[in-house]
């Protein structure tokens, strides 16, 4: 039997640190402010849908910036340390 999953990344913000001041946080409101700079750009939502078989397993990136996107390839290592942020992959597996 297998099991679809539906995995829509989202450009939006799921949490934010208690200590950011309300004041700093604010949308993006030019092109260098996005967060998708590189992936399916002429289209209006980039959107993933896979099917995963029993036992299946798959690791997604949700900081935009994986040469193998939607796929994680540890990018977001690299841009952790340089920017300090704490950005990891979704992963998504389906019991047996």
């Amino acid at each position: 039997m297998q099991t679809v999953f539906a995995v829509a990344l989202l450009a939006s913000v799921a949490s934010v640190p208690a200590f950011v001041p309300s004041s700093s946080i604010r949308a993006p409101t030019h092109l260098s402010e996005r967060i998708n700079n590189k992936i399916d750009l002429e289209s209006p939502k980039v959107a993933t849908m896979e099917t995963l078989p029993a036992g299946g397993k798959k690791v997604y990136c949700r900081c935009w910036k994986s040469a193998t996107f939607p796929l994680c390839n540890g990018a977001h290592v690299k841009h952790n340390e340089e920017v300090g942020d704490n950005v990891g992959p979704l992963i998504v597996s389906v019991e047996k």
